[in-house]
């Protein structure tokens, strides 16, 4: 059986925002290569008493216990004091440690009474060696009693260092070193965790749940959850097995089943992105695209551009922001723009019109909108967005009422756009206005 693993990530000012927890997302994901059972993960305070409350907490329900920060010299890094209170042991100096702590300082200073708090453990443990700073990591292996009374339970706990540019390196060395043994248990079986990411644009995530619920409903292994992404849906397939093998094995059906639901909506799978899918779809039907933008400032280009072999299918892109920008590059009329306004689908169209003929393209995008902060009215308010296709079938407009801060509605509104031309190049015109 797999064995668990819970983190606690340890500092004040992760709780008052002013930092984020990447340790601890970087850790989950080695937890999940190794096939570690990883159900939770705490965060709390430098406060001695609350941080023994959630040590006691994690070692009455996880294998091991892995604490992230809290270990430098200053008198508010109490992880192995609180440690060492856990597990009833004094606290003791590691010489080596010190020698190492005294031999960085070479050159630079000397190490202050503080620093030497830093080669301090629980008596018992073992340091692991920081070739990236001061503060060695700790690894106890200890029995710790058990909830029941009956005796007490083995336990690994490890503490490393909070800074990333230890952490990480401690983390893809010793640690992944010593959860590859310890994961596999005493009879040397070994889990293998294993996930799919089938990524969707252009279908909401409660579509993509009613679409795929009898098969979310029956999935054990492996399980089927949905995650609302911006402008987009995730649909991931998780499996347990012994083997990669197995996995694989477990995974193709349930995969297959899903992509059978919803088809064309599925753009790419695991890392792909959906500017990348766009061009490798033009270039496969060798359609060339031009796109005119505004309110989105470049960003639609730089999607289509970030993908490999862009320049087969990406002929041109223009940020026309200002209205004389418009008139002169698109050739959009100046009465449309008196009458109408910037932000209008009238000025959509004509901007997705006046691209695609000054670039020569297949189809052409235009997007104009208000992203705010400043900008809205009554009629028009802030998130109002146009996102107009031209090609040689007719031109089509979406009014998009998008909300979320300014560089939300500038993805949304270039997440839009590169799915209206996919859904064009799929199911043709009537697929635009869907």
């Amino acid at each position: 059986m797999a064995r668990s693993v819970e983190a606690i990530a340890v500092g004040t000012e992760l709780l008052l925002g002013q930092i984020a927890n990447t340790n601890g997302q970087y850790l989950a994901q080695v937890l999940a290569e190794h096939g570690a059972l990883h159900y939770h993960q705490t965060t709390v305070g430098d406060n001695r008493g609350r941080l023994v409350d959630a040590l006691r907490l994690a070692l009455g329900r996880a294998d091991m216990v892995v604490t992230i920060g809290g270990l430098g010299p200053t008198q508010d890094d109490l992880t192995k004091e609180a440690v060492a209170e856990v597990f009833g042991r004094a606290i003791v100096v590691d010489e080596p440690s010190w020698e190492r702590i005294v031999s960085r300082f070479r050159g630079r200073g000397r190490p202050t009474p503080n620093n030497r708090r830093q080669a301090e453990m629980p008596e018992g443990a073992v340091a692991i060696e920081n070739a990236h700073g001061t503060a060695p990591g700790v690894l106890l292996e200890a029995a710790y009693p058990a909830a029941d009374a009956a005796g007490a339970v083995p336990r690994v706990v490890i503490c490393l260092p909070g800074p990333p540019n230890e952490f990480r390196p401690m983390v893809s060395g010793f640690f992944a070193a010593y959860l590859e043994r310890w994961a596999a248990g005493p009879d040397g079986a070994r889990t293998v965790l294993q996930s799919r990411s089938l990524r969707i644009a252009g279908m909401g995530e409660s579509q993509v749940e009613h679409e795929l619920r009898d098969l979310i409903d029956a999935g054990e292994n492996p399980t089927i959850a949905t995650y609302a992404k911006p402008g987009e849906v995730e649909v991931r397939l998780t499996v347990r097995a012994g083997s990669p093998a197995e996995a694989s094995a477990l995974l193709g059906p349930v995969e297959a089943s899903v992509r059978g639901r919803l088809g064309p909506w599925i753009y790419g799978a695991d890392e792909d992105a959906l500017g990348g899918a766009v061009v490798r779809e033009l270039a496969e039907r060798g359609l060339t695209l031009a796109v005119a933008e505004s309110c989105t400032g470049g960003l639609l280009c730089q999607r289509l551009t970030e993908a490999p072999g862009a320049s087969a299918a990406f002929l041109l892109g223009a940020v026309t922001y200002a209205n004389a920008a418009k008139e002169a590059v698109l050739g959009v009329p100046a009465d449309l723009l008196a009458e109408y306004g910037a932000v209008s689908e009238q000025a959509a169209r004509a901007m997705a019109q006046g691209v695609r003929r000054r670039a020569g393209a297949a189809l052409g995008v235009g997007i104009t909108g208000i992203a705010g902060p400043e900008g809205g009215s009554p009629e028009k308010p802030v998130g109002t967005v146009f996102v107009a296709l031209a090609s040689g079938d007719g031109t089509w407009c979406r009014r998009l009422g998008l909300g979320g801060d300014r560089a939300v509605i500038r993805w949304r509104a270039s997440q839009d756009a590169l799915v209206a031309v996919r859904r064009y190049m799929l199911s043709g015109p009537s697929a635009f206005e869907r």
